[in-house]
């Protein structure tokens, strides 16, 4: 039978493989809810490849630094996808905005709205740092 220390053992990896689980499910259930379309036929994923795709020739080698730059508090495990996300809620801007170019406006207004509520600290301290002057967008955030 077990006993002691060995059962304390097996007890701990139940629990801990039981909440590994849960948290990997959980991120893997959101994702599939991403999936799903909605009332367009389109899912939130597929909006977003759509604007990424069709702003692609708008962007220049400097503003993919900035892109860069912007996303770099992001930790680097997650950047790829919030760097995709940014990019596509950008690529929307400046299709509802019909530019012909990506300018800095542009890419502010994007990024802040792409950037969830409780991140909007860490956004606000990247600007500073970046001296870009957020006060003409205060009313996005």
């Amino acid at each position: 039978m077990l006993e002691g220390w060995f059962l304390i053992f097996i007890l701990f990896w139940v629990v801990v493989l039981i909440t590994l689980f849960g948290i990997g499910g959980f991120f893997m259930f959101r994702k599939f809810l991403k999936r799903l379309p909605k009332e367009d036929g389109k899912s939130d994923m597929d909006w977003e490849e759509y604007y990424v795709e069709e702003t692609k020739s708008l962007w220049t080698d400097e503003q993919n630094k900035l892109l860069d730059e912007l996303v770099s508090p992001v930790p680097e495990l997650f950047r790829d996808v919030a760097r995709h996300k940014i990019a596509g809620k950008i690529g929307e801007v400046a299709l509802e905005k019909k530019v012909k170019r990506l300018d800095l406006d542009t890419i502010i207004r994007g990024y802040i709205l792409a950037t969830p509520k409780r991140d909007h600290k860490f956004l606000r301290q990247k600007m500073d740092e970046l001296n870009i002057d957020i006060s003409p967008y205060e009313h996005l955030f």
